[in-house]
């Protein structure tokens, strides 16, 4: 059962992290701990509703990782393909909205169709939107954005922080209000850099496969102790100002 907290993040990003390490640490193949940390997102999007969780935004894959073997990026394509084609009955059925960030362009033409295909189909769902970043980079995403302002012929008078946040692949959504990081890292490598200006953190040592539902209620537990200010004084800080 679900534990109740009072203070909910509405938009949670999630880097999902230690698959390899974890695969290693069981004395298994790489893959076998993708295929864990897949199981894992999967049992993520069943429970971030239960806790009143409205959008996810979860670090698949990034511009980065195309430097990795060219065997291991094809079994993480597979493995997403048969992922959505499995479940998009049941993500509709669920009312999960899915969508994709990043320079998509550069997967696969199976992957991109099976995301255009998945796109489509749970457009119309909003119980929880559901947002992968494939072939993502931060950087890149803000460079693209600038990109379209000047093929755009957007002047600078025009150009402010809300028109910019338009132009970029999470155009219409809101920004996280708090990221996970599994593994023991603490940084955000390249993930929405412009988006997490106000986030709160959570880092964890816990690798991603072993990332369950108490390691997830632990993360909420620690924002309700997150004074989110944005700047501003607090209620005790205004009346001792």
């Amino acid at each position: 059962m679900a534990a109740v907290f009072e203070r909910v993040p509405l938009h949670v990003g999630v880097i999902m992290d230690g698959n390899g390490r974890w695969a290693r640490q069981k004395g298994l193949p790489r893959i076998e701990g993708h295929r864990r940390g897949g199981d894992r997102a999967r049992e993520l999007l069943r429970l971030l509703p239960e806790y009143g969780v409205r959008t996810v935004t979860l670090y698949t894959f990034s511009l980065e990782n195309w430097q990795r073997p060219e065997k291991e990026i094809k079994m993480l394509m597979n493995m997403l393909e048969r992922y959505l084609k499995k479940d998009m009955h049941e993500l509709v059925k669920e009312g999960v909205r899915f969508k994709a960030i990043g320079e998509t362009w550069r997967l696969p033409e199976s992957t991109q169709e099976i995301v255009r295909k998945t796109e489509e189909a749970t457009a119309a769902n909003e119980r929880l939107t559901v947002v992968t970043a494939l072939s993502y980079g931060g950087r890149n995403e803000i460079v693209r954005a600038a990109r379209k302002a000047m093929a755009s012929g957007m002047g600078t008078k025009d150009l402010t922080e809300e028109s910019f946040a338009q132009l970029l692949d999470t155009a219409g959504m809101s920004d996280p209000d708090l990221i996970i990081r599994t593994s023991g890292e603490k940084r955000l490598s390249n993930f929405l850099p412009w988006q997490t200006a106000y986030s709160e953190f959570y880092f964890t040592e816990t690798l991603w496969p072993d990332f369950d539902r108490a390691e997830l209620e632990r993360a909420l537990e620690e924002y309700q102790r997150r004074d989110r200010r944005f700047g501003a004084l607090n209620d005790k800080e205004e009346q001792s100002a």
